[in-house]
């Protein structure tokens, strides 16, 4: 490796080790000798220039902390030596200005989806079975087991092979090949099954949110009909869920199959009826084929999780040049994560189309930030340990890097959770920065593929929609090569632009949107779905 140092912004007075770098170390950098004062990690940051307490840091251009304590050039930043700060945003000072990408060889590109009658168009068929109410979650894992063994939807697994072994003493291959007769009764539909805590205690509002982004899981054009178990006396009543539905999409026309548990007699009775309605569906939504569909059809979630010092500088940056491309060819592109925005505020207002959308996004990211100081918490306290070990140790450094997903195209509007997207363009969602919170919320939002960054590796995935995982370093791409799609570590190398590994993760994206690969978490059946209680969470 050529470079052993990067300084992300030329106003940063940091930069970012490329690789192990040793007490003694001396360094060219920018023309000028570094001598390094302590050992340093790869992913973590040493200063430019002397710093002393209270001395602003800045990253990616903004102010992302503050030393506190002095701080020599050559030396390594610390959780000891200092402390997160970011500016403050108050209003929309500027209209930034900006250049689309050039998308002259992807005007004509298609993907093969699933089109629905909205004038939406799946990257998925699934049949989704999910309940209202968490006191219904044993009849849906009921149903889970017996439409997945007789439909055959999931192969055996290695480690149920394992266990048979061990409990006959003989060593049967544990391959995960399918048998003749494991091959799925229908070759163009999912069956896919939902459980939460949620839909009854706790508070009313709780019931209501839940009740969106179920509609809006309803409403995914990656759904071509659902199943919906209620109990009838919980705080999530079905005309609840109805009446989203109806905000969402008055002229919904998918099936959507509702049953009440004490309305319908015995479980056994509700059940069998539930099958065979459900199979009667799941047969009409099999016969639904794939057809091309213009790039402008995708709604592309902007996620990363288990980020690394490396994150924003090769995965984030990279998947934000996918999302200009999608942007501009009329796609939309869904930004989230709210609590990893903070310090990056002022950039975003100003990307806003207009003087509206940016007093909302001011607006809902003040209520979250009060509501989680207001908890004994707060922005700052977001960053994981793993985070932390790995270079990001401040909330606005860290917020500094995940915002890179967004690219640079101008925010076309600014959604509140469970709110589904309609306009073209970049959107912000309001969302928890936890992983599976993010995404869930996401593909409720409408988003029908996820493509989501990670330093340290996740196996993150999600029931409707595919998630393709973006490594920010080969490190982990090789480590963890069962669930990482795609490796950005080429970036850091040298390799690869930012633009080129942009490109080929819209590749990919096409390739998964079509069916023609699997991404990882599907293949994994990786599955995970956590609505967030408007209560805190970080």
């Amino acid at each position: 490796m050529k470079n052993k140092l990067i300084k992300v912004h030329p106003e940063d007075n940091v930069a970012i080790a490329l690789t192990d770098l040793w007490q003694g170390d001396k360094l060219d950098f920018e023309g000028e000798e570094v001598i390094v004062l302590s050992d340093v990690k790869a992913k973590h940051k040493i200063t430019m220039v002397d710093l002393e307490p209270e001395s602003k840091i800045y990253m990616y251009g903004v102010l992302v902390g503050k030393a506190t304590s002095s701080i020599k050039r050559g030396d390594v930043l610390t959780v000891d030596n200092v402390k997160h700060q970011a500016s403050t945003t108050t209003e929309k000072t500027a209209t930034v200005s900006y250049t689309a990408p050039d998308i002259s060889k992807w005007k004509e590109r298609t993907f093969m989806g699933y089109h629905r009658n909205d004038g939406q168009v799946g990257t998925q068929n699934v049949w989704l079975f999910f309940p209202l109410v968490f006191c219904e979650n044993r009849n849906v894992e009921l149903l889970k087991d017996v439409f997945e063994k007789e439909l055959s939807f999931h192969k055996s697994s290695k480690q149920r092979k394992l266990l048979r072994n061990l409990i006959s003493g003989e060593n049967i291959e544990l391959s995960e090949d399918k048998t003749q007769d494991e091959e799925p009764i229908f070759d163009n539909v999912e069956v896919r099954f939902i459980t939460h805590q949620g839909g009854c205690g706790g508070i009313r509002q709780d019931s209501v949110s839940l009740s969106k982004l179920l509609a809006g899981y309803v409403n995914n054009p990656n759904v071509a009909g659902a199943t919906v178990l209620s109990l009838g006396c919980q705080n999530l009543q079905i005309d609840i869920f109805q009446n989203a539905l109806d905000a969402i999409n008055p002229e919904l026309d998918k099936p959507v199959l509702i049953y009440e548990q004490q309305q319908e007699g015995t479980i056994d009775e509700m059940l069998n009826k539930i099958i065979r309605d459900s199979f009667d569906g799941i047969k009409k939504a099999n016969e639904i084929q794939r057809q091309p569909a213009p790039l402008s059809k995708l709604k592309l979630g902007l996620e990363c999780g288990g980020s690394d010092g490396f994150s924003g500088i090769s995965a984030n940056p990279s998947l934000g040049y996918a999302s200009d491309l999608l942007a501009a060819l009329g796609g939309s592109p869904i930004l989230s994560e709210f609590p990893e925005l903070c310090g990056v505020e002022q950039e975003l207002v100003n990307r806003c189309v207009d003087e509206e959308k940016a007093k909302r996004f001011l607006k809902l990211m003040r209520a979250y930030e009060d509501a989680a100081e207001a908890s004994g918490s707060g922005f700052d306290m977001n960053p994981s340990p793993g985070n932390i070990k790995d270079g990001l140790i401040t909330d606005a450094m860290k917020s500094a890097g995940a915002a890179k997903k967004g690219g640079t195209s101008p925010i076309q509007d600014i959604l509140d959770y469970g709110e589904y997207v309609t306009k073209p363009g970049l959107n912000l969602l309001c969302t928890p920065g936890n992983d599976v919170e993010s995404t869930t919320a996401m593909v409720g939002s409408g988003a029908n593929v996820v493509v989501f960054t990670t330093g340290l590796g996740t196996p993150t995935g999600n029931p409707i929609a595919p998630v393709i995982k973006v490594a920010s370093n080969s490190i982990l791409a090789g480590r963890m090569p069962d669930i990482i799609d795609i490796d950005s570590g080429a970036v850091i190398k040298g390799e690869k632009t930012i633009e080129e590994m942009g490109e080929e993760i819209l590749e990919y994206i096409i390739d998964v949107a079509s069916g023609e690969t699997t991404a990882k978490a599907d293949q994994n059946d990786q599955n995970d779905f956590i609505p967030w209680k408007r209560g805190v969470s970080l």
